[in-house]
């Protein structure tokens, strides 16, 4: 049974790949937030942009804890059959 919760994040991203695109994602958005941060002046559409990705950020973030807690709710349910 996995214990840490790095560990089990760990764990998560080697057995799902549905979890392994979300943490791509996430860093894509993040690479992107980045690119925006770093320009002195943002254009209208830019501005929209950065308010767009740090929602999908949120919203990836989001849907990767609730994967971990039902991964963890699965590993813990699995360690106490009877």
């Amino acid at each position: 049974m996995v214990h840490n919760h790095e560990d089990q994040k760990r764990a998560l991203e080697e057995s799902s790949a549905e979890y392994r695109k979300l943490i791509d994602d996430h860093q894509t958005c993040e690479s992107r937030l980045e690119q925006l941060q770093g320009k002195a002046v943002l254009d209208e559409a830019e501005r929209v942009e950065t308010v767009d990705i740090k929602k999908q950020k949120l919203q990836i973030k989001d849907r990767m804890e609730l994967m971990l807690r039902e991964f963890i709710e699965r590993e813990s349910g699995a360690g106490v059959r009877r």
